[in-house]
């Protein structure tokens, strides 16, 4: 058996279906069932029974996923030793990064990091930021937008303001009514925005909603004048130049994205850890 195959297990156990293993893994279904076969060939036992909507494990396959979450642990746990042992910064670091960050920063601090640390291999997941709360446990490092969450160190990385943009002019002393188009996030930022247009409603209506997956669709509709669209000040670009634009702030204040980076207690004693932790801690991002 290989470190792979317990990873494989893992994975069909989380997801719960063949198909989806294989397109989070990038991998063909065939492939992914010949690999279980030959697993299931090895142990001599059914793992998963396959029913119709999912993978259900047999009384056997209980006992062998526990047996492959075991052994991944202590696969780390002897990989964190000898990266702490080595002179050299080498050793896995995995990393869990909002979508947004991933895309507009994470790139070039990649590069930066990768150049000075060769040796260091880069596990990384991107998403939304509640469901990399949810499962922050799983990664040495993560960066997220909106609230942080306990049992974590966590350290601001930078303020992003919100505007929100229209192809039309935002009247004085007059109500606007535009659709609004509004991108999938998490529930922080829905609440932010939907806390400002309560206190707002005197000067905006929302005629209708229109909701998107990215964040790059939602500026594309609304700059094909489909409505409005709330953005942070990240990903505006040269938009302040060329479209009508309103910060959003309440009681005087901005209200804004907080960018935050969060780890476990003592994880950077791992050389390689430490050094990501800072390079992007050193970063200035607006």
């Amino acid at each position: 058996m290989k470190i792979d195959d317990y990873a494989l297990l893992l994975k069909l156990h989380e997801i719960g279906t063949i198909r989806g293993t294989a397109k989070a893994i990038l991998i063909s279904q065939p492939a992914v069932t010949q690999r279980l076969k030959y697993i299931e060939e090895y142990f001599g036992q059914t793992i998963f029974i396959r029913t119709s909507k999912s993978l259900v494990l047999t009384p056997a396959g209980e006992i062998i996923i526990e047996h492959a979450k075991g052994v991944m642990e202590r696969e780390e746990v002897l990989k964190n030793q000898l990266a702490q042992s080595s002179d050299d910064v080498q050793g896995t670091i995995s990393i869990a990064c909002s979508s947004l960050i991933s895309q507009r920063f994470l790139p070039a601090i990649l590069a930066q990091f990768t150049r000075a640390y060769p040796k260091v291999a880069i596990d990384l997941v991107t998403g939304l930021s509640e469901d990399i709360k949810r499962d922050h446990k799983n990664y040495h490092v993560c960066i997220i937008r909106g609230e942080t969450f306990k049992e974590s160190t966590c350290k601001r990385l930078f303020d992003d303001p919100l505007y929100i943009f229209d192809t039309e002019p935002f009247p004085d002393n007059k109500l606007k009514e535009r659709p609004l188009i509004s991108f999938k996030s998490d529930d922080s930022m829905h609440e932010s925005v939907d806390n400002w247009l309560y206190y707002h409603q005197d000067q905006i209506k929302p005629l209708k909603t229109i909701t998107v997956d990215q964040i790059e669709t939602c500026k594309q509709f609304m700059k094909e004048g489909l409505g409005m669209a709330v953005l942070p000040e990240s990903v505006s670009d040269k938009m302040m130049d060329e479209y009508p634009h309103i910060p959003l702030k309440l009681n005087g204040e901005s209200v804004t994205r907080d960018t935050w980076i969060c780890y476990q207690e003592g994880v950077r004693k791992l050389p390689q850890v430490d050094r990501f932790i800072q390079t992007i801690i050193d970063k200035t991002f607006l």
